[in-house]
């Protein structure tokens, strides 16, 4: 049953074109001076919008402004994605510093 599993994942990777790796954990120190670029239009000591929502204390709440629940899935998503007005991040940001970014955010 595992040969299986494994041969099902290695497919979908194959054609969603992802990497079959373990994420790398974050280091919420290098997140925060990533986050500088980020600061430009979110607040990180308050929950105050700026031009983008304030983040603190954002993986204490349960939702999104999308109304997905807050993980770290999601919050990729919002990064790599963007949209309402925050450009894509998707290839401005290695998977590292999003990682990183995803650390400093857990830390407000």
């Amino acid at each position: 049953m595992k040969k299986g599993l494994i041969a099902a994942g290695c497919l979908l990777a194959l054609l969603t074109g992802s990497r079959m790796t373990a994420a790398k954990p974050g280091d919420a120190a290098k997140g925060k001076d990533v986050f500088e670029q980020c600061a430009v239009c979110h607040n990180a000591d308050s929950t105050e919008k700026k031009m983008g929502p304030g983040l603190k204390g954002l993986f204490k709440k349960a939702k999104l402004g999308s109304g997905k629940a807050v993980t770290e899935v999601n919050v990729r998503a919002v990064i790599n994605a963007g949209g309402n007005g925050m450009p894509s991040y998707a290839d401005m940001l290695s998977d590292d510093e999003k990682n990183d970014v995803i650390a400093y955010l857990k830390t407000l």
